[in-house]
């Protein structure tokens, strides 16, 4: 059983160590899409810069989380957890890009099952 204990939180610690530095990375280049997309109308109003901008500095902090996943696993996945499910939020009140929203509650979830996991025994971090 604590083998695959193990397994599941490094496939976990993987996974959310170099997803958000490479969708952080992304919001330089648009490689997989558009991100500005996401920002709302009314949000992309009160900020006082572009909204590629904006994601700039989204991809700076996903960039800082997933290198926390990596380096100090049950910090950063709470990080983690915490920022797919303010992602979620934003999009569920805006009412846009839903089924975005549905998918990252589940990341989140798994996020803060791999903080859960790396404060057990068998966990290094």
């Amino acid at each position: 059983m604590n083998s695959n204990v193990h397994v599941v939180k490094n496939i976990l610690k993987y996974t959310f160590g170099l997803v958000p530095i490479v969708a952080g990375l992304d919001k330089f280049t648009n490689i997989l899409t558009n991100w500005s997309q996401y920002v709302s109308d009314g949000f992309a109003g009160m900020i006082p810069f572009e909204p590629s901008t904006f994601m700039m500095i989204v991809g700076v902090i996903e960039i800082v989380a997933g290198v926390l996943v990596l380096t100090k696993t049950k910090l950063g996945a709470y990080v983690v957890s915490a920022w797919l499910t303010a992602i979620a939020l934003t999009l569920i009140f805006s009412w846009s890009y839903v089924d975005v929203a549905v998918r990252d509650l589940v990341m989140a979830i798994a996020a803060f099952s791999l903080a859960k996991l790396s404060e057990t025994n068998f966990s290094t971090n």
